[in-house]
């Protein structure tokens, strides 16, 4: 019999889905950084998505994922040279995509239930 999953596990994976188009548009953006083309629109647009990304990972009970994804917002706003910058979210979204995973790996573990104790 396949694992059943809690309203919350389904939630959260509900989340985690919409998360990873957005890192790729995150990767463009640090990218397009790195080569010098990025305006003040875009690095707005960076943090807001950051800033969407650690709201709703707070809200379903990923701490590691919202720490990453605060992280990283307050590094985009920060000022200081480009390079430094573009190093630093580089490395950190390698750490987010990680801490997604492991987000991700516990949305879908099943829990034990009371019949399953019982038996």
């Amino acid at each position: 019999m396949a694992p059943k999953l809690t309203s919350r596990q389904l939630a959260q994976l509900a989340f985690l889905e919409t998360v990873p188009p957005k890192l790729d548009r995150i990767r463009r953006i640090v990218e397009a950084m790195a080569a010098m083309q990025v305006d003040e629109v875009m690095t707005r647009q960076l943090g807001r998505m950051l800033d969407e990304i650690k709201a709703g990972a707070q809200a379903q009970g990923f701490g590691a994922v919202a720490e990453s994804a605060g992280l990283m917002s307050t590094l985009s706003r920060r000022g200081g040279g480009l390079q430094m910058k573009v190093r630093g979210l580089r490395e950190m979204l390698a750490g987010l995509r990680t801490n997604l995973e492991g987000a991700r790996r516990l949305a879908t573990e099943p829990v034990a239930t009371a019949e399953d104790v019982g038996s």
